[in-house]
């Protein structure tokens, strides 16, 4: 039996999708409440108002306004 294998080498998936960046914009577009849990466990919770590469700005009612680098989020979900 003769085998139809590809001799060329696959190519590697892409190091950034953009995926980050169409989910964040769509939470913000639409003020979708989300729950971030910090490294530390820790949970905040409010509307991601701003966002670049590096962080992200949490508004929070009626508390104070968060700055969250996005190296110290374990991860964040949508709340219902």
């Amino acid at each position: 039996m003769n085998s139809t294998r590809n001799s060329e080498p696959r190519s590697r998936p892409p190091e950034q999708t953009h995926e980050e960046v169409r989910y964040i914009k769509y939470l913000i577009d639409n003020h979708i409440p989300v729950r971030v849990r910090l490294l530390n466990n820790e949970e905040v919770t409010g509307t991601i108002e701003y966002y670049d590469t590096s962080f992200i700005r949490l508004t929070r009612e009626p508390e104070p306004n968060l700055f969250i680098f996005k190296h110290q989020i374990k991860y964040l979900s949508e709340i219902e």
